[in-house]
């Protein structure tokens, strides 16, 4: 089985996209030193992520329409990549000083670009000596015979699947979306087709899942019939959108011998306080009340009632 065979500058260009202003800096600093120099200096100014969404106000920017793409202010920017938006009210500057104000504001720039990417590369370098150590065991489990996927469906076995998780936990990733997919009525497949039906209503579902997801999704068969996708930095709907998807491809899915459904529980890792371990109990929680939802649906039993006879 091949590994990743990106370049260490190859993923910095790459994973960059999964960081932001709270991943990369001690904000509470940041915030500090921001909030200083405009009382010194008597300036107004504003932070924002690279969305737009204010982080920080110093002044009054009620009247001030926040437009990233055609007005981005000063952009603080890692890796070739805008990750915040600093704001400063022109009116604000004292004439007499504009031309050392405007050269203090470039160097903050040029300050929190610069630490913010070497905190990058510090997280994505600590990231990458554990992979690495990770490979060379995986070569060792290879060779007596243990792989990182799970053989019937393709997607991270469960040993796997947690090493990744712990590494997400590890690097300070938040948010993540955590969810679970527990399949329903396997054992009724299994009851009424054997080892062979049951286990192609996994490979079904398995490859539902997978098709649906983006390829930075970390997926993982946990257990028999169960399954935990993480979607690391997901866009806002971006998780209940792929919930959604992957339901509705069960659903849609016509074969006289298969009724493909799943249940599913999503929470979010809010915080790198908190950890997937604990945000996956709060998940199957949520599954398990899904699963009495579906399970009680008219619909639903009428579909597992055309495969049962």
């Amino acid at each position: 089985m091949a590994y990743n065979t990106l370049s260490f500058d190859e993923r910095l260009s790459e994973n960059i996209k999964n960081y932001a202003l709270s991943t990369l800096y001690d904000e509470k600093k940041v915030m500090g030193v921001i909030k200083r120099l405009a009382r010194l200096t008597g300036m107004e100014i504003m932070l924002t992520d690279r969305h737009g969404e204010k982080a920080l106000v110093c002044g009054d920017f009620s009247h001030f329409a926040i437009d990233v793409v055609n007005d981005p202010g000063y952009k603080i920017r890692v890796q070739n990549r805008t990750i915040a938006h600093l704001y400063v009210k022109k009116e604000s500057i004292d004439p007499s000083h504009e031309k050392e104000s405007e050269e203090l504001i470039g160097d903050l720039v040029a300050l929190l670009s610069y630490l913010g990417e070497e905190s990058y590369r510090y997280r994505e370098s600590s990231i990458y000596i554990d992979e690495l150590e990770s490979q060379v065991k995986a070569s060792a489990d290879r060779r007596s015979g243990q792989e990182k996927t799970d053989p019937l469906t393709g997607v991270f076995n469960k040993t796997y699947f947690d090493k990744r998780a712990s590494i997400i936990d590890r690097s300070e990733v938040a948010p993540v979306a955590v969810i679970e997919a527990n399949i329903n009525d396997w054992k009724v497949h299994n009851d009424n087709f054997g080892d062979e039906g049951s286990d192609r209503l996994i490979r079904v579902i398995a490859g539902i899942i997978s098709s649906e997801a983006k390829k930075e999704y970390v997926i993982g068969r946990t257990d028999g019939d169960v399954f935990v996708i993480l979607i690391p930095m997901p866009e806002d709907g971006e998780a209940e959108d792929y919930v959604n998807r992957i339901r509705a491809c069960c659903e849609n899915f016509e074969d006289p011998y298969l009724v493909p459904s799943i249940a599913c529980g999503l929470v979010y890792k809010e915080n790198v306080e908190e950890t997937i371990a604990d945000k996956i109990s709060d998940a199957e929680y949520l599954m398990f009340e899904n699963k009495i939802e579906i399970k009680n649906s008219p619909e639903y039993q009428a579909r597992i009632a055309g495969i049962t006879g």
